[in-house]
């Protein structure tokens, strides 16, 4: 008879969950996956990364059938409405597809589903719907939730101050809605939203938006943004929220001090960042301590202080990534497996998903240039051929580069394709290129890429196009 009733049970079905499930399976190990959601996939294809990309390609096509480029091409529109009700449906429709489609790789992989939430009773079992659970190894995969923010009372029902979730939901174009937070998820939102005819006011407690992103990324990003329409207000905390006929009224005062003021708005989204969730867990019943952020400490094998239980993904330190989840999942279960399982927490790119795209993997100038000399080299999306012809001027790219070495530290670019671009740094960079590596591979033309192989090619002072 068995010892274990599995040979691993992970924690959580969001990205780092369920492939860590998939790949554990893969490799021979019987394996169960434990989640209190109706469906699989966690937040980011739930109510995050997904739908919001979803709501964002929607209200792009709207905002340029109503009057965004099309018109210099020779498109012609008129009468553009908005069916709102057929954007959340296809919306909808989106999720349940691909949370469907990790429900057939279970059933594929032979991946057990434990439908509930679990808590541990000891370091090898856990009480899933009333039932206890055994397993050899434990992977607490539980990702994170909503920051709250003291005095601002989030209820997504009515509507009005809402999180993420809520404002993903949303059943009518607000008038006025005011972003608490300058931050990915807030601008992304607010994009949606203001795409569709909102007035968006943007309210940030530091005196840049996007905090951790390069410096000039930070800058140029709130130039194009106010372009936009948004009305930020930075250097500004929030101190309070009231709701009264269906209206949020806030109280703000500068960041250092000062005189308060109020702001009306129909929605307020409170978009603070994100936390560890860990709530529920019983972690004391086995030991298990977290740290001052509310996050388990794990060695580079994702091995907490307790044998046989492993963690990986938003309850760790480390960017709140779905795909640096992902590959600490295949990580982990490999590791669990007897192989090697590794995760370059250097090379880990991030993407904010608005129009333009801003994306960056690697160092900032800031903190390249803190560890030591380094060279740079910029080019502006408005010299590339193909960002010209599309009638895309905004934006750059960024490569920095160590002084003596030229191993490349980090990319950064705003560009409408920013995103896809930046894998073609993160390969570089896990691959050790130097900047002459990348300024002397041919990329073809005319592509929005060739944007990276000219800032490389500046690093040494040698663009051709500017």
């Amino acid at each position: 008879m068995a010892e274990y009733d599995y040979d691993v049970l992970v924690i959580g079905a969001g990205p780092g969950g369920y492939v860590a499930a998939i790949r554990a399976a893969q490799l021979g190990l019987k394996t169960a996956c434990a989640e209190g959601r109706a469906t699989l996939g966690g937040t980011c294809l739930n109510v995050g990364c997904i739908p919001s990309k979803a709501l964002l390609h929607g209200s792009e096509l709207f905002h340029e059938a109503a009057g965004g480029t099309m018109a210099k091409f020779g498109v012609k529109t008129s009468g553009v409405e908005l069916d709102l009700d057929v954007l959340q449906a296809e919306k909808a429709t989106t999720v349940k597809e691909l949370t469907g489609g990790i429900e057939f790789l279970f059933k594929k992989n032979k991946v057990t589903w434990l439908k509930g939430l679990a808590t541990f009773a000891d370091a090898h079992t856990v009480e899933v719907a009333g039932a206890k659970v055994s397993a050899k190894h434990i992977v607490i995969a539980t990702g994170s939730s909503v920051t709250p923010l003291p005095g601002v009372a989030v209820d997504n029902d009515a509507g009005v101050i809402v999180d993420s979730t809520g404002a993903l939901a949303l059943g009518k174009v607000p008038g006025h809605l005011a972003v608490i937070g300058g931050g990915v998820i807030g601008l992304e939102l607010g994009s949606v939203w203001g795409r569709l005819g909102a007035k968006v006011t943007v309210i940030e407690y530091l005196d840049q938006l996007l905090p951790g992103m390069d410096g000039d990324v930070r800058k140029e990003a709130a130039r194009i943004f106010k372009k936009q329409g948004f009305d930020l207000k930075l250097s500004t905390k929030v101190t309070g929220a009231s709701v009264k006929d269906g209206k949020a009224t806030l109280t703000l005062e500068p960041a250092a001090g000062g005189a308060a003021e109020t702001l009306e708005a129909d929605v307020v989204l409170v978009a603070i960042g994100r936390r560890p969730h860990t709530d529920g867990l019983g972690l004391d019943t086995i030991g298990l301590a977290v740290n001052a952020r509310g996050q388990i400490e794990t060695d580079h094998d994702f091995r907490t202080a307790v044998d046989g239980v492993w963690a990986i993904g938003d309850v760790i330190p480390g960017p709140m990534l779905a795909h640096k989840a992902e590959d600490e999942g295949i990580a982990v279960a490999e590791n669990i497996a007897g192989l090697t399982g590794i995760v370059n927490h250097a090379v880990i790119p991030g993407v904010v998903y608005t129009n333009p795209e801003i994306a960056g993997v690697g160092l900032t100038e800031e903190a390249a240039k803190a560890l030591g000399d380094i060279k740079v080299g910029k080019f502006p999306m408005l010299a590339n051929s193909r960002a010209k012809t599309n009638r895309e001027p905004e934006g750059f790219v960024k490569v920095i580069a160590d002084a003596k070495t030229d191993r490349v530290l980090g990319v950064w670019a705003i560009a409408s394709v920013a995103g896809t671009m930046i894998a073609e740094a993160a390969l570089a960079m896990e691959f050790g290129a130097t900047s002459e590596d990348i300024a002397y591979t041919c990329h073809a033309h005319p592509t929005h890429s060739e944007a990276i192989k000219e800032a490389a090619m500046a690093v040494t002072g040698k663009p051709i196009h500017i």
